[in-house]
C-alpha cells in the first residue's frame, strides 16, 4: 500500500455523538423535551433527507430546510415562513453541533500509523467542502491529511466509482495500491472495492479500532 483514504463522519469524526449532544441541547431551547424518541427521529429524518442533496435533488441548504419541515412539527413548533428565516433558525442547531465537534480517540493514532508507514493520506466524504474541512481543522487532524475530496469538490458521491478514482488521482497513487477505510459497508467498502481499491470496514459498535485496520 502507498496510500490510505479515510471516510470522515463516524470514522475519524464523531458525527453521531456530536449531533446527538447538539440536538439534545437544542430541543429544550425550542420548548420540547429531549426524549430518546425525538433524538432518534432527528437522525431518521437526516437519513431520509441528506441523500436528496447527494442526488442533486436539493441544495445543501435545501436539505437543512427539509429537515426543519419534518422535525419542528414533532415539537409542535412552527416552521419559519421564509427560506432565509429557516436558514437562520437552523444555525441554532449548527452552533451547538460545532461546539460538540470531536475526533474519536483512535483517529490521530491511526493517521500517525499511516504516516509512519510512509503512506499518503486522503479523506473521501459525502459532505460539503467548507464544513468537512472545518471539522478536520477543529479536531486537529488537518495537518496530517494530504488530500480532502468531498461531494462538492468531485461532483460525484460515494459509491460512484469516480469518487474513489478521482481521490486516488489526487493522491497520485494507483487504486490497486490504495486502502479505503470507513464505517459504511456499502459506501466505504463495497463501492471502493468495485473501483479497484482494497477496503476495510470499521465496525465501531463492536469496539473495533482504526489502528487495528492498519496493522
Amino acid at each position: 500500500m502507498k496510500a490510505v483514504i479515510f471516510d470522515l463522519d463516524n470514522t475519524l469524526f464523531d458525527h453521531t455523538g456530536s449531533a446527538e449532544a447538539a440536538v439534545r441541547a437544542w430541543i429544550p431551547q425550542l420548548g420540547g423535551t429531549a426524549t430518546d424518541e425525538l433524538v432518534a427521529q432527528w437522525f431518521a429524518i437526516e437519513d431520509r433527507v441528506y441523500p436528496r442533496w447527494l442526488s442533486g435533488e436539493l441544495t445543501h441548504q435545501g436539505q437543512r430546510r427539509a429537515r426543519l419541515h419534518e422535525f419542528l412539527p414533532l415539537l409542535g413548533h412552527p416552521v419559519p415562513a421564509t427560506e432565509p428565516d429557516q436558514d437562520e433558525f437552523f444555525t441554532g442547531y449548527l452552533d451547538l453541533y460545532r461546539s460538540h465537534w470531536s475526533a474519536y480517540p483512535d483517529a490521530r493514532p491511526a493517521l500517525e500509523v499511516a504516516r509512519s508507514n510512509g503512506w499518503r493520506i486522503g479523506i473521501l466524504t459525502n459532505g460539503s467542502t467548507l464544513q468537512q474541512n472545518a471539522k478536520l481543522e477543529a479536531i486537529g487532524l488537518a495537518p496530517l491529511v494530504d488530500v480532502v475530496c468531498t461531494t462538492e469538490s468531485l461532483g460525484v458521491s460515494k459509491p460512484d466509482p469516480q469518487s474513489y478514482l478521482q481521490t486516488c488521482a489526487a493522491l497520485d497513487v494507483p487504486p490497486a495500491e490504495t486502502l479505503m477505510i470507513g464505517d459504511n459497508l456499502a459506501l466505504d467498502v463495497h463501492g471502493a472495492q468495485a473501483a479497484g481499491l482494497t477496503a476495510h470496514h470499521l465496525n465501531r459498535p463492536t469496539g473495533q479500532l482504526l489502528t487495528d485496520l492498519l496493522s
